[in-house]
């Protein structure tokens, strides 16, 4: 089947990978222009930009994927069907009528539709998650499923470990989308949960919570994100990995950094950290993070 595909994440760019092997090559990729990235903010390619020219592969990155031109070239392109996934922008009319488009989304709808599907399983403590295959249509990832499996969370996830996996599994399903075009089945509104972007407020490690809920969002927003805690003089200390301590700590919200590791006083247990990184250094242990306090 000619295709065209519509993409700018890492997640996007490793499901891209998978399409490339089939017969279902896509005919052109678009995704969003060249952004600020790193340290340096010097301008770089999306990684589905990356990744589709490795894979010799046309690449068109229009300012906005809506402009009459943007859909002249989608349509010059001739796809039977369009796939889109974490490409990052509203697709909107007429765009949507003009081609049957496949978005490829990982959780299993209608639980968390929305920006961060990933990170808020894992947040909440779900036990599984997995991947659907939907028609995109005007809602918010309310389109019509045609596909979907499940994959579990574990107790060590972090978004890494579990974001390689959906994608792996989302190019899978979606080949298999291409290769069969099995029936739609709308999806039940009633149990529909939005996975809002992440904002500030939820990097945030705050004391007032439970020590296993924070573990969660430390492994959440692990390596892309990242979480932070609030240090006595005002430092935002980033948290790479953590562990909850059933037994209690320094007061909630107080970080002790007297014993081997900086802990975390929270309002049930208390919260280890593992792997922290000071303002403008690289990741380093708790132990050497605080060798370095104490010389």
């Amino acid at each position: 089947m000619r295709t065209v595909y519509l993409g700018t994440s890492d997640f996007a760019a490793a499901v891209l990978g998978r399409l490339a092997e089939s017969e279902h090559r896509p005919a052109l990729v678009v995704t969003r222009p060249d952004r600020p990235r790193g340290r340096g903010r010097r301008l770089a390619p999306p990684p589905v930009a990356e990744r589709a020219l490795a894979l010799g592969l046309e690449v068109f990155q229009p300012d906005s994927v809506n402009d009459d031109d943007a859909r002249a070239r989608i349509s010059a392109a001739a796809p039977e069907t369009v796939c889109v996934c974490a490409f990052g922008a509203l697709i909107k009319e007429p765009l949507l009528s003009e081609h049957l488009m496949l978005n490829v989304h990982p959780s299993l709808l209608p639980r968390w539709r929305g920006a961060a599907p990933v990170e808020r399983a894992i947040m909440v403590g779900d036990a599984e998650t997995g991947v659907s295959i939907m028609r995109v249509t005007a809602g918010l990832d309310s389109g019509p499923v045609c596909l979907v499996d499940t994959e579990p969370i574990g107790p060590q996830d972090t978004y890494g470990s579990l974001a390689a996996r959906l994608a792996g599994l989302g190019g899978e399903l979606l080949v298999r989308a291409l290769d069969g075009s099995p029936p739609f089945i709308e999806q039940d509104d009633a149990g529909a949960t939005y996975a809002e972007k992440i904002t500030p407020d939820d990097r945030r490690l705050r004391g007032s919570r439970a020590a296993a809920e924070l573990e969660r969002v430390v492994r959440a927003l692990h390596p892309h994100i990242g979480a932070n805690v609030e240090l006595a003089d005002g430092t935002l200390l980033g948290v790479h990995a953590a562990r909850a301590l059933a037994s209690p700590g320094p007061p909630a919200g107080v970080v002790s950094l007297d014993g081997e590791l900086p802990v975390l006083g929270c309002a049930e247990g208390a919260l280890e950290l593992l792997s922290v990184q000071p303002p403008g250094r690289r990741p380093m242990s708790g132990e050497d993070f605080l060798r370095g306090l104490r010389r």
